[in-house]
């Protein structure tokens, strides 16, 4: 790999990390950049999935005193079932790639974003309830398609915590990011001892995915709500519309 090569993969990672944090949508700027860096589509799921691991890393630093308030016996129990959840969803890449998922993906991804938009309404049918076993049952869902594909994760998990929790919208942005590095990091370790990784492209990834990481809780206070909820549900349509040209 040139050094053009691997600078511009940094660039694409610090707007991915951004883009991940404030949107759940990383891997709409990371993975198209992993491909035209000439990877192969299971190469650069891969490597994608091993760079986007810091940018929960980069934020769960930045927002640290934030999530210790959801409580360390609540954040370690999600924690454990992120990671179970990444490590089947690693090993069913493995065996079966990604070429099976190239049709339910693009849906997956739409319906999750115009469920987010519809979100404040079906909390409010819901209630002020927490619902501890649907969460628990989405979040294990959630992060092994995380270790599976990845694209739009984000999104789905903030379905998941806004419609089964009452964590709130900040606090699910901060867990989201945190919950998915679990997920990412339980799934890179089965890519590192069974998959095809390049590593130049993954340091490169994590390397700009940890600055970016690092600088979205920060931006997040910048944006308002309703206009975040608006920017992530037109981002994941265009991810779904562009993985249905690439399906």
């Amino acid at each position: 790999m040139s050094v053009i090569t691997f600078l511009l993969l940094v660039l694409a990672g610090v707007g991915g990390g951004i883009c991940g944090y404030l949107t759940g949508l990383a891997s709409l700027v990371t993975y198209p950049a992993l491909i035209a860096a000439g990877l192969s589509p299971v190469t650069a799921n891969v490597s994608n999935t091993l760079g986007v691991l810091f940018i929960g890393i980069g934020s769960t630093i930045s927002a640290r005193g934030r999530l210790r308030e959801l409580g360390l016996r609540r954040l370690g129990r999600d924690v454990a079932v992120a990671l179970v959840g990444g490590g089947i969803g690693g090993g069913l890449l493995l065996l079966g790639g990604d070429s099976g998922f190239e049709a339910v993906v693009p849906w997956l991804v739409l319906a999750a974003s115009l469920m987010l938009a519809a979100q404040p309404r079906l909390t409010r049918v819901r209630g002020d309830v927490d619902m501890p076993r649907p969460y628990l049952f989405g979040l294990a869902l959630t992060c092994l398609y995380g270790g599976y594909f990845g694209a739009g994760a984000g999104v789905l998990f903030l379905v998941v915590s806004l419609l089964t929790s009452t964590v709130g919208f900040e606090r699910s942005m901060m867990l989201k990011s945190t919950l998915l590095a679990a997920s990412n990091l339980a799934a890179s370790l089965v890519f590192i001892a069974a998959a095809p990784v390049d590593w130049w492209a993954a340091l490169a990834m994590g390397i700009g995915c940890f600055i970016g990481g690092r600088l979205g809780p920060r931006l997040q206070g910048l944006v308002p709500q309703k206009v975040l909820r608006a920017v992530i549900t037109l981002a994941g349509i265009g991810l779904a519309i562009w993985l249905w040209s690439k399906s």
